[in-house]
């Protein structure tokens, strides 16, 4: 008993992406050129013409220059004709028509499914073919295809001398399939050379194949010369006893195509993939003595075309394979992998330049940006160093930093390990174990203290752009340079340590009890001030204990620092604690005293109002700033970029700052740290 076959159902359960609109014309294409391959003449002698149809405003003429026009001027696509001269729609090729899932070309690896696409993307297709018959007179068929009726009742007539001709009229470009599809005869005309290049490269050729969209004309042949840098080089190779023939081409670099290997079935392109950074060095574009080139791979195989999928986008064949099935199913990782070392192997020559400067680009981003890296590079494999020449900064961190993270991974389950002795193995094997392991721990300890010193090279750079005019002639706020010191409205409680950079103003303000960013007064555990003030930055320290103050010890000495930053080049300094950042940075430290100066614990310290103090202002040394610097009585630095002096009064040493000495002192502290790791200094 025969099984109905509903074409609706088939249509609804064939897979298409918006992105695939084009394939049922490549699909159409390729049945064509089967078509004329059966007619046993030489490919020469064969020809598929390709017609652009648009909408009504296609067949308007502008003075018959419609190959000047636009796209949008010529219309949209509504459809497609192709013609050919192959063997037509003879008795065998109709039967094979009607047949959904035909295996007349299963030979060929056709699914008996390619005219299922036609209908995913178009309203209907409507064939016109003339054929040879069986008792050898010329006969002509047509018939319409859609979902529908089907196929409709065929009309067949004499055809009397008219030649071999078959077209076929894809009409009704579905919207959702149009609007992502190519909308200009050059990019059709190319993609479709794309799809059918294997045809081109093969033994025997191409037949002609031309796009026509209204007075324009492309030639594939002309398309051909224009990409193909040389003749193309086939080799096969043998995977668990299956061959696979490999087509390497090269192909102008003009062509926007991206390195790759093309896995084809049945003589046509199944799945593209992208091979760039596969192979070390396969980066932008390959020269050789003809110029500039983009490599591809075109492989082949009957296991290719007895694994293609119904709708010829993807493979049956599993990307790993299953543990039980290993030694004997092919998969797609393996044969990828077998097809990028006869890559590799073609394109030695053509990559040892471009490793080269991968090379050179690490090296150089290493020397003069990130030299945290390179007490690891030892141990990091070449194939890995070989980037992209033009990669970014960003991305190359990114690649190291993934690099420096595995070997940390590696270090952390060998700690885990490195302390037990394994099974029969020797107190030598075991010592040079232990020192392997010792060897890479003080290359990461290195790595470590190198991007630290790095980290305060970059926040240097930040800081003294920060500091300059911008284009509008005016300055940063202050609010810019205060969070590059310490994030502002925060206490050295809420942030990691890592966030602060303290030591640009001073080295031992990192080492505090307590320290608050624009938090007020009444905020502050050290203190039990009702004030709603705000210092910039406070820092407290009890100097007989390494952090904060244990309850059960009794504190001795302690020092209070106050900072207080002004936007650059401001000019405005007068008498009064709103004026002069140096009498503000006085007040906070009295009113601090005042509120009885505890331990963040809330222990006191004894006679807390005599607790020394430390006030700096950080502000460039304008005439307003240097008159009030002058009444108070402060010293001037020998470069004059700062004032100093001590307030009796107050019991407080002062220190004025202006933003390039703080700019120029960090670096002389660091210098030696810059140099060491070959960072320049100005």
């Amino acid at each position: 008993m025969s099984i109905d076959t509903n074409l609706q159902g088939r249509l609804r359960n064939t897979s298409l992406p918006a992105s695939g609109g084009m394939l049922p014309l490549y699909e159409a294409v390729s049945n064509s050129i089967h078509a004329i391959e059966d007619t046993e003449q030489s490919a020469d002698k064969g020809r598929v013409d390709v017609e652009i149809i648009r909408d009504g405003q296609s067949s308007m003429q502008f003075n018959g220059r419609d190959k000047q026009l636009g796209p949008e001027a010529k219309g949209s696509i509504v459809g497609f004709k192709i013609t050919d001269n192959g063997v037509g729609f003879d008795e065998v090729n109709m039967k094979s028509f009607l047949t959904l899932d035909s295996e007349y070309k299963v030979a060929r690896g056709g699914r008996g499914v390619g005219r299922l696409l036609w209908l995913k993307a178009f309203g209907r297709a409507q064939v016109d073919s003339v054929f040879v018959a069986e008792d050898g007179t010329s006969k002509r068929r047509a018939f319409t295809f859609d979902a529908r009726q089907g196929v409709s009742e065929p009309q067949t007539v004499d055809a009397g001398d008219v030649p071999l001709q078959t077209t076929i009229h894809l009409s009704g470009f579905t919207k959702r399939y149009r609007e992502a599809s190519p909308k200009t005869a050059k990019v059709i005309a190319r993609n479709l050379f794309e799809h059918c290049l294997w045809y081109f490269v093969r033994p025997g050729g191409a037949p002609t194949i031309e796009i026509v969209d209204g007075d324009e004309t492309i030639s594939l042949d002309e398309v051909y010369e224009e990409h193909m840098v040389a003749g193309a080089t086939s080799e096969s190779i043998q995977l668990k006893d299956t061959s696979f023939e490999l087509i390497h081409v090269k192909l102008s670099a003009s062509s926007t195509r991206n390195h790759s290997i093309a896995f084809c079935a049945a003589n046509r392109l199944v799945l593209q993939e992208n091979i760039k950074g596969k192979i070390p060095g396969l980066f932008g574009s390959l020269h050789d003595e003809a110029g500039d080139f983009v490599y591809e791979c075109y492989v082949s195989s009957p296991l290719l075309d007895e694994r293609v999928r119904s709708e010829r986008t993807s493979f049956d064949i599993e990307e790993e394979p299953l543990e039980m099935f290993a030694d004997g199913e092919l998969s797609q990782k393996e044969i990828r992998e077998a097809v990028l070392e006869r890559a590799s192997a073609f394109l030695e020559g053509y990559l040892e330049e471009k490793r080269q400067l991968g090379k050179e680009r690490v090296s150089t981003f290493i020397a003069r940006k990130a030299p945290r890296y390179r007490p690891i590079m030892s141990r990091i494999p070449d194939d890995q160093l070989a980037v992209d020449p033009d990669i970014t900064d960003k991305e190359l961190d990114l690649l190291l930093h993934k690099q420096l993270a595995e070997i940390e991974g590696q270090l952390l389950a060998d700690g885990h390990d490195v302390m037990d002795p394994k099974a029969g193995e020797t107190y030598a094997d075991y010592q040079v174990r232990l020192q392997s392991y010792l060897k890479t721990a003080e290359d990461i300890k290195k790595s470590d203290l190198a991007n630290y010193v790095a980290h305060r090279r970059i926040i240097l750079d930040l800081l003294e752009k920060a500091i300059q005019q911008k284009s509008d002639g005016k300055y940063e706020r202050e609010d810019l340079i205060h969070n590059l010191i310490m994030p502002m409205r925060n206490t050295s409680d809420d942030i990691l340590f890592d966030t602060c950079n303290l030591w640009l103003v001073d080295e031992r303000l990192a080492f505090h009890d307590y320290l608050a960013s624009d938090k007020t007064l009444a905020a502050m555990p050290i203190t039990e001030s009702d004030e709603t003030k705000e210092p910039d930055i406070v820092s407290f320290n009890v100097f007989d204990t390494p952090v904060l103050v244990s309850d059960t010890q009794k504190p001795s000495l302690a020092s209070i620092v106050i900072v207080e930053l002004k936007r650059p080049m401001r000019n405005d300094a007068a008498a009064g604690e709103d004026k002069d950042p140096i009498e503000q940075a006085l007040g906070y430290l009295d009113r601090i005293r005042s509120g009885k100066v505890q331990t963040q614990s809330g222990r006191p310290i004894p006679k807390s109002e005599d607790v020394p103090g430390f006030c700096y202002a950080i502000c460039d040394i304008t005439p307003s700033v240097e008159k009030r610097c002058k009444i108070l009585g402060l010293t001037p630095t020998h470069d004059y970029s700062g004032y100093f002096g001590y307030n009796p009064n107050y019991r407080a040493y002062l220190e004025v700052i202006s933003f390039d000495r703080l700019v120029n002192a960090a670096k002389e502290r660091n210098k030696a740290f810059f140099d060491k790791l070959g960072l320049p200094t100005k």
